[in-house]
């Protein structure tokens, strides 16, 4: 990563850095202000190691003496190494014990630096190192750096304290190194461009230099691109050139796994090889590193082995049937499951499968991996077992592919009957569970909610997994009838479940519908810190919940959203919908919405539409029925219709898709738009405003702003007073919209709907400007932590009003007793009251609660 060039007041040569590079001063100034005199720096090919040394060179204090040693990895002896010394030292040729002296009677202050160390094992080498580090003068700083660790009494250079070892960790590149050289972009396009280098490097400084040249969406249209395959030469030149064949082919095959261990290896390429490849590779360093921060397990470097993975590899699947029987033997069967696949040893995997379980579906690759099997094998599912027919109805279900899904639990009917009444009940109720849950997601809500209660009521405990999944339909069920307290009693009771078993995946589901419970009451800044905790709780190492995780940020995207917080719903948005596209999520919908709204926010319609033609198109390239996406598509462009002034598309389109949830055939909506159709209603009374043939629409506005409220769904109520204002202000009574005005931004500012108002603002401009030049508006950018109460203050007086008790009031808001007690406390001393019924009457007074 440095250029050599002459030095002429110092024998040797100088290194200069790259026209490209940038100064890491959190990784320099350590090394410098180190009193060490030994600092030592190990890490693989294009680490940026010399790049780093060549900066501390360049910023040595005056006075000290520099020497500059490119040794190029090369192989040397002792004679060869004295040699090279002195010449960089600029002494006549010496012998070992002459040039040991010279260095050991320093007196000037002298860093001498070793540039790329031998890169292969070298005792002769390395202890004629060791030796010059035990007698050198104190003067003599020695910066070392190589791929890999020289055999050395380092220990003692350790306890004495003359030994800096720098992190290899550190060496790699952030996010915003790279947007660091890439300042010549605006800043949305450097951070997407950022992002994407990061993903395809890793941050390795190779990597980062390499994908700018030729791999990122900027360098394809922007730059003058490096040509294709560079990565590939560089790791030819770099890494398989020094390899032996043997170890080359080994490097590959642990390339194409997951993680592997000296065991496994051993099992691979025999008791012999196996146990030598190893240490070999590591000594070498060969871009091996821990695991998941395991102290067993080892993986090659992501970035590379991703590159490696995409190459034709015809003898792989010999590679990986071994390494599933070594799994199956361990007894690892999520591992020998995903190898089995890659070995497209189908029966094999189908057999695996009555090992995992419902949890297992939402882990790393496996949603992938059943729709494949399922694919590839669907017949043999039948000599499987009903365990195995119910996890790819799952992934099924996940990915959206109902027909499918159906035909499968079908297969169920082949396993009946069973040898006993008990197992015979429990079969039915397994077909049960699938079956309400595909009615759920198609949007027959009844005949879901019957199959539901009737399987959890046959279930046998040990089936606990079955029964999370009864209450996690039951659960949203409720939700989407606006039963917020019910859909609440039933989270928490599965809650309770699924935290007692240790399951993750049922708890980071089951926080997915809290959220929306939070949502709904106007609390989305509690949602998102629930969602972050559980996203904390499973992005640790040694877990892979990869698809719950995308779930989970489009989730937090839309409550960014909801509040206003573009940057980061954009970041969500983008993070979930790669995740889901990966995983074949269905939800990948919403990262399509969300990004879609984002630039209707900013008023480009164009890359809206666009956004929602994608998501239609994804749709329908992945077979997922219209139920799934129709309704929210259209109620999504509607809206954009309404804000570009186009009430007649808006209104045929809202006409058309309210058929479907209307009638004695009605569907609900699905799980995941809770608000759907209520935004849908309301949509068509404006449109109705718009075209003038609208039938009392304040009414109409009215009568779902009590619903709203009797649901206790602040969130869509803010919305629906928004819409008053607007239909208000449109039939030219002020003083009315004045005042709906100001209830709703009030609504706004304390349930944090600043979406709700950038809509209204994009349909109406002029109505916000008209009430904020009205006197006595408030404005909505008061946040509630500027008012006298804390939110959670306010929505626990709230529940005391409604004459909660404190226990209630604890099961409503998921908290502890004991934490109620103190909410009410604070409420107290801050108005200046000792009851509760006065701590009601005074707020009221004072404006702070309606």
């Amino acid at each position: 990563m440095t250029a050599m060039t002459p030095c002429p007041d110092r024998p040797g040569l100088r290194p200069r850095l790259s026209s490209t590079h940038v100064p890491r001063r959190s990784l320099s100034e350590p090394l410098l202000a180190s009193e060490a005199r030994v600092k030592l720096l190990c890490a693989p090919a294009g680490s940026g190691k010399s790049a780093l040394f060549a900066e501390c060179f360049l910023q040595a204090p005056a006075g000290c003496r520099l020497h500059w040693l490119p040794l190029g990895g090369a192989t040397l002896d002792a004679a060869q190494m004295c040699e090279r010394l002195a010449q960089t030292l600029g002494l006549p040729l010496l012998d070992e014990g002459g040039l040991l002296a010279h260095l050991a009677g320093l007196q000037a202050p002298t860093w001498l630096f070793l540039d790329d160390y031998c890169r292969v094992p070298n005792p002769d080498l390395d202890q004629f190192l060791d030796r010059l580090l035990s007698i050198s003068s104190p003067a003599l700083h020695l910066w070392l750096n190589g791929r890999r660790r020289p055999h050395c009494n380092w220990p003692r250079l350790l306890l004495d304290d003359e030994l800096h070892e720098f992190d290899a960790q550190a060496l790699v590149f952030t996010h915003d190194d790279v947007q660091q050289l890439l300042k010549h972009l605006p800043g949305p396009q450097g951070a997407r461009t950022a992002r994407e280098v990061i993903q395809r490097s890793g941050g390795w400084c190779a990597g980062v230099r390499i994908a700018l040249l030729e791999r990122c969406e900027w360098a394809r249209s922007h730059a003058s691109p490096g040509r294709p395959g560079t990565l590939h030469d560089y790791l030819e030149y770099e890494l398989f050139s020094t390899l032996t064949p043997d170890l080359a082919q080994a490097w590959r095959v642990l390339a194409h796994l997951p993680r592997f261990n000296a065991r496994l290896c051993e099992h691979l390429f025999g008791d012999t090889v196996g146990a030598e490849c190893l240490p070999l590779l590591l000594d070498l360093g060969c871009f091996i590193e821990p695991w998941e921060q395991s102290s067993d397990w080892l993986q090659i470097f992501p970035a590379l082995a991703r590159l490696v993975r995409d190459e034709p590899w015809p003898q792989g699947r010999s590679w990986h049937r071994r390494a599933c029987q070594w799994f199956a033997a361990e007894q690892d069967w999520q591992m020998a499951f995903e190898q089995a696949m890659q070995a497209q040893e189908f029966e094999a995997a189908v057999s695996f499968l009555q090992h995992l379980n419902f949890e297992h579906v939402l882990q790393r690759s496996n949603v992938t991996l059943l729709l494949k099997l399922h694919d590839q094998q669907g017949e043999a599912l039948t000599l499987g077992t009903p365990q195995s027919v119910g996890l790819v109805t799952a992934a099924l279900l996940f990915a959206g592919r109902f027909d499918q899904a159906s035909a499968c639990i079908e297969q169920l009917a082949r396993f009946m009957p069973q040898p006993s009444a008990c197992l015979q009940r429990q079969l039915l109720a397994r077909w049960q569970v699938l079956q309400g849950w595909l009615l759920h997601l198609s949007g027959d809500g009844e005949p879901s909610r019957e199959h539901l209660l009737q399987a959890q009521a046959s279930l046998d405990p040990e089936a606990w997994a079955l029964r999370l999944l009864c209450q996690l339909g039951l659960t949203q069920q409720a939700l989407l009838k606006g039963e917020l307290a019910s859909a609440q009693w039933i989270n928490r009771q599965a809650l309770c479940l699924a935290r007692a078993q240790g399951s993750l995946v049922f708890e980071g589901l089951l926080e997915l519908d809290h959220a929306q419970v939070l949502e709904q009451r106007g609390a989305p800044h509690r949602a998102d810190h629930l969602l972050s905790a559980v996203q904390a709780l499973l992005d640790k190492p040694g877990q892979d919940f990869s698809a719950l995780l995308g779930r989970i940020a489009l989730r937090r995207g839309r409550l960014a959203l909801r509040m206003g917080l573009a940057e980061r719903a954009a970041e969500q948005f983008q993070a979930g919908l790669e995740t889901g596209l990966h995983c074949q999520d269905k939800q990948v919908l919403y990262g399509f919405l969300g990004k879609a709204t984002l630039a209707a926010n900013g008023g480009d319609y164009g890359e809206a539409f666009l956004q929602l033609r994608d998501a239609e198109r994804i749709m329908q390239q992945r077979h997922i029925p219209d139920t799934v996406y129709r309704g929210v598509l259209l109620q999504t462009s509607c809206q954009f219709w309404l804000q570009q002034g186009r009430p007649e598309l808006a209104h045929e389109a809202l006409t058309r898709v309210l058929r479907h949830f209307r009638g004695p055939q009605a569907k609900h909506a699905p799980p995941a738009t809770l608000e759907l159709i209520p935004r849908l209603e309301y949509l068509l009374v404006l449109t109705e405003v718009y075209l003038h043939r609208a039938q009392d629409p304040q009414a109409q506005l009215k009568a779902m702003i009590a619903r709203a409220q009797h649901g206790e769904m602040h969130g869509l109520e803010t919305e629906l007073y928004l819409a008053l204002a607007e239909v208000v202000w449109l039939s030219a009574d002020r003083s009315q919209a004045r005042s709906l005005v100001q209830e709703g931004l009030k609504r706004v500012a304390c349930w944090r709907a600043e979406q709700a108002l950038c809509e209204l603002r994009a349909r109406q401009p002029d109505l916000l400007g008209w009430a904020q030049s009205v006197e006595h508006i408030e404005q909505p950018a008061v946040a509630v932590e500027d008012t006298l109460l804390s939110h959670r203050e306010l929505e626990v007086l709230e529940l005391i009003a409604q004459g909660y008790s404190n226990q209630q009031i604890a099961e409503r808001l998921f908290i502890s007793l004991h934490t109620v007690k103190t909410h009410s406390r604070r409420i107290h001393s801050k108005l200046g009251v000792q009851r509760r019924t006065q701590a009601v009457a005074k707020a009221k007074v004072m404006g702070v609660m309606r």
